[in-house]
């Protein structure tokens, strides 16, 4: 049973949060807000945008795996419920974060482009409060189908995430913004309110 509900949680999160942001974001912006992977399989850019992809696959893998009985994942209803309760928040609470940032919510990044500074709502705490809630509700996901296979796809979203940032957007956003973000980052987190202020660089901004 956790594994069908977990498909259909997983299966309408992936709609939401990437289909029908991206409709909405085109229709309000002219673009569906998807830049792809960046860079080459020589750059480590590149190997956090392929990981952010197989974290995807296998985090659907899991779940299907589970309600077609290929693996067996039955946690203690007390972890279940837990994880459950953590995936709903996470998924929720990516979804407000692409709402915040509006126009300039990316999925990659594009070095000619330039997006404003979001610093408010979630973002007045934390630079990445998206990338947090999916790492939430990717753990929340890993207590309801506890297989290797989420186990996989939790860590390759947590090195993808980290990947991304510090080598793909921060230098990207520090070259574009400059002193504005310097700012922003001396006073918020990387992922977490408090932890990680000012470890962006002198002059950094936020555009995802």
């Amino acid at each position: 049973m956790s594994g069908a509900v977990a498909l259909v949680l997983y299966v309408l999160a992936l709609v939401v949060l990437f289909g029908v942001r991206a409709l909405v974001h085109r229709r309000r912006t002219g673009s569906s807000g998807f830049r792809g992977i960046s860079g080459t399989p020589r750059e480590a850019g590149w190997w956090g945008g392929v990981l952010f992809v197989a974290a995807v696959v296998l985090g659907l893998a899991a779940p299907l795996l589970a309600a077609t009985g290929v693996v067996r994942a039955v946690p203690p209803p007390v972890v279940g419920v837990t994880g459950l309760a953590l995936a709903l928040a996470g998924f929720a609470a990516t979804l407000a974060g692409q709402a915040g940032m509006g126009a300039s919510w990316r999925i990659g990044v594009d070095p000619a482009e330039r997006t404003d500074l979001v610093t408010t709502g979630a973002f007045a705490s934390v630079r990445n409060p998206i990338f947090t809630a999916m790492v939430l509700a990717q753990f929340g996901m890993l207590l309801v189908v506890p297989t290797w296979v989420s186990a996989a796809a939790f860590v390759a979203l947590v090195v993808a995430v980290q990947v991304q940032v510090r080598v793909v957007e921060e230098p990207h956003l520090r070259r574009l913004h400059g002193d504005p973000y310097a700012a922003y980052a001396a006073r918020t987190g990387r992922f977490l309110p408090g932890v990680g202020r000012g470890a962006a660089g002198p002059a950094e901004a936020r555009t995802r």
